[in-house]
């Protein structure tokens, strides 16, 4: 039952099917506690996963490498990439290419490439032999650290030196490694010459780096890749939305939501998590209800907006949003996004000097990027936000990403 509901999202169930089990007095084991720092890893439950870290510790279970190596997941996943190094550095029994793979994709995930192939060479030197999944992790690195070159070296390595056949997801990473540098026309054609036909997965990637970039043409060329492959994906018509929207070009933002109402799409609420005294509490973008929480994050989010803008000199990017309205209303619109509310209700729960943790489930906007920064800087807080793809680690009114992502 842990499992399950972790594996289906339902965190707070999992957690209590786990307290539960500890009140009954049944025996714990491997399945559960893994079970249950999943759950802790996905929903980005920091503080929970501490608690049993300490349990793990004084019932005896760090000798099990499979516990290990879903603790160190926890902390890479909750924002806590030293405390993930710990772990395995502490690893009593022999790392397994697993642990590997956790604490080098946890390093991916925040960005710290160099750091990620620093240790991919020292796995190598233990004669621990690289497989697929641990490739897909390095190219992840490089691509979001901007080392196009060192990503074209280890994918040639990965078939020349290891004699591992490249997958879609390796193909994937490519496309993305090109995209997120703004190589859009060597991802193009590398995503149209691959061996193998490239997914929808590859060409919606290709489509979120042309509307970062604002490249119209391709983005339109891309689009119609994804219109024979996944033509109800409501994030694609999104992407090609917010490339119109950039440009001015609200005809085609217009007809791009004609198409999406024709076809009947839903597009996707965007959601935000945040860890407060060991109890989830999720935001929805855009949905003011009546909720005592929810009417507290969007007070205190009015607050912290108007110090912005007195302290800090913020000013909405408006340009970035999807449709063609009135100023105040595209304000309004940016105003709400999810983890804009987790992050004021965060300021307004947390003691001083706490870390404010967020988990989100889309790409964070430009907007809601700049805000992180200068909340930091500001309200002299440190801020993780994960979100879709990647950590952002916001502190003194800098970002970890270095603006790159």
């Amino acid at each position: 039952m842990i499992v399950g509901f972790s594996q289906k999202g339902y965190f707070d169930e999992a957690f209590g099917h786990f307290r539960e089990l500890r009140r009954v007095g049944m025996t714990l084991n491997e399945v559960s506690l893994t079970g249950v720092l999943s759950a802790c890893a996905q929903a980005g439950a920091f503080e929970f996963g501490k608690i049993l870290h300490g349990f793990l510790e004084r019932a005896g279970f760090l000798w099990m490498v499979s516990v290990n190596n879903a603790l160190l997941d926890t902390y890479a996943k909750c924002g806590d990439i030293a405390m993930a190094g710990l772990v395995f550095e502490r690893m009593p029994q022999k790392r397994t290419i697993v642990s590997w793979t956790s604490l080098l994709a946890g390093l991916a995930m925040h960005g710290h490439g160099d750091e990620a192939i620093q240790l991919f060479h020292e796995m190598a030197s233990t004669g621990v032999m690289p497989d697929g999944i641990i490739f897909i992790s390095l190219l992840y690195a490089c691509s979001h650290t901007g080392l196009v070159k060192e990503g074209c070296t280890y994918f040639d390595e990965m078939r020349n030196v290891y004699n591992i056949e490249p997958s879609i997801e390796h193909y994937g990473c490519m496309v993305d490694l090109y995209g997120r540098a703004g190589q859009l026309r060597k991802a193009y054609e590398f995503a149209c010459q691959m061996p193998i036909p490239a997914n929808a997965i590859i060409w919606r990637t290709l489509l979120g780096a042309c509307s970062f970039y604002g490249n119209i043409e391709l983005a339109e060329k891309v689009k119609l890749k994804l219109s024979e492959l996944d033509p109800y994906n409501s994030g694609d018509h999104i992407l090609l939305s917010n490339v119109y929207a950039v440009a001015e070009k609200w005809k085609d933002v217009a007809a791009v939501r004609r198409s999406m109402n024709d076809l009947k799409i839903q597009k996707t609420p965007g959601w935000s998590m945040i860890e407060v005294d060991k109890v989830m509490y999720t935001f929805l973008a855009g949905v003011k209800q009546d909720d005592k929480i929810v009417v507290e994050a969007y007070e205190k989010l009015k607050e912290i907006m108007l110090r912005l803008r007195l302290e800090g000199g913020y000013a909405p990017e408006v340009g970035k949003v999807l449709y063609d309205i009135e100023e105040e209303e595209k304000e309004d619109s940016i105003s709400s996004h999810s983890e804009k509310l987790a992050v004021a209700f965060g300021i307004g729960r947390l003691c001083k000097g706490k870390k404010i943790r967020v988990v989100k489930n889309l790409r964070i906007c430009r907007d809601c990027h700049v805000m992180m920064k200068l909340i930091s800087d500001v309200y002299n807080v440190e801020i993780v936000v994960r979100d879709r793809s990647r950590f952002h680690s916001f502190k003194d009114g800098f970002c970890s990403c270095r603006d790159y992502w």
